[in-house]
């Protein structure tokens, strides 16, 4: 009973969050933010996850308090209502201290900066814009004979994504929050990457983590897009801008170009549907420049590494994940991580870059 009532509780909570959010915000995401910082440091004294290791030894130690009702004949009621209780005050605390961040304010709104419709022209602008930059980084990062990049060391990596939103927090206060280390999986960063997923923020400890083998050049962005879940930014499209602002402000060369890569990335895939032709010419037009050309290599090494992790599995996963989105009020489901488009082409007009 007490499980049943902590649940719907929470469920109340995020209906009501959803439907009087000018009521709950700012001072939900306030709470949210001191709740996870909390949380984050009482588990940052390791750079591996906490939650899938915590995870695996929770339901190991039910299966073997199963076995022993079993062998006992008796107990499982109980046993099994202990566990529906840890579930129940599990995802009351994820209610509580994260996901009722879906339903905050634009975070357009938080930085005053103006994201509506626009032209083709506009767009391939922006993209041309973002390759340029991208390219006078390319060469600055660490790489071998060939050009191809070498790989950076991880923790250290994650000790600078965590602490990636420190100085855009001076200017915007959204940004105030946790600034512990993002991690890397314990266990299941190999089985992420077979599902298509190369980052996961769990409310429940409030890490940031990563599979240890995202590719080199998408590695400070995606730790920089999980960091912003941590800070209350629960749209995947918002986390995609804010990672991308995170790397921009860096003075890490790797962040930087990583930053300008990825968004070079999103813009060139949105001008490669709305016109190939246009993309084409794009993405050729710069060739005699040596950044471009390493850009084309990471991309390539990218697909590359990818490549390596295509399986059945990602339908599924994307799939659950579009209905997660759609349930917490991302009417695009796992296109919304595209749609960073919109705000990257208004940061670029608004003339944000100059």
């Amino acid at each position: 009973m007490a499980s049943l009532f902590i649940l719907v509780s929470g469920i109340l909570e995020m209906v009501l969050i959803h439907r009087y959010p000018d009521f709950f915000f700012p001072g939900y995401r306030l709470f949210s933010k001191k709740w996870l910082s909390f949380i984050a440091y009482l588990v940052s004294f390791t750079h591996h996850s906490v939650w899938d290791a915590g995870a695996l030894c929770l339901v190991l130690l039910l299966i073997y308090f199963l076995i022993r009702c079993f062998m006992k004949k008796k107990g499982f009621l109980h046993v099994l209502s202990i566990a529906l209780l840890v579930v129940s005050i599990l995802a009351f605390s994820a209610f509580q201290g994260w996901l009722g961040n879906h339903y905050a304010p634009k975070l357009s709104k938080e930085i005053s900066l103006e994201v509506s419709r626009y032209t083709k022209e506009e767009l391939y602008e922006a993209a041309e814009y973002y390759y340029l930059k991208a390219a006078e980084y390319a060469g600055q990062i660490e790489r071998d004979t060939d050009g191809h990049a070498l790989k950076h060391d991880l923790n250290e990596t994650g000790n600078t994504a965590g602490a990636s939103y420190l100085s855009l927090a001076e200017q915007y206060p959204v940004f105030k929050g946790s600034s512990v280390p993002v991690k890397h999986f314990t266990l299941i960063g190999e089985y992420l990457l077979y599902n298509g997923i190369t980052g996961m923020f769990m409310p429940i400890t409030a890490e940031a983590s990563v599979p240890a083998n995202v590719p080199t050049i998408p590695l400070p962005f995606t730790m920089c897009h999980e960091a912003a879940h941590r800070l209350g930014i629960a749209s995947e499209q918002e986390a995609n801008f804010c990672a991308f602002l995170a790397c921009r402000i860096s003075s890490d060369p790797y962040f930087l170009y990583s930053g300008y890569y990825e968004a070079f990335g999103y813009c060139y895939s949105s001008l490669y549907s709305a016109d190939y032709d246009k993309a084409a010419q794009l993405y050729h037009l710069y060739d005699d420049l040596e950044g471009i050309r390493l850009i084309q290599l990471d991309r390539q090494d990218t697909r590359k590494a990818y490549s390596k992790y295509e399986s059945p599995l990602q339908d599924v996963s994307d799939h659950i994940n579009d209905t997660y989105l759609k349930t917490f009020s991302q009417e695009s489901g796992i296109r919304s991580y595209g749609e960073v488009t919109d705000y990257l082409i208004a940061w670029y007009l608004a003339g944000q870059e100059d």
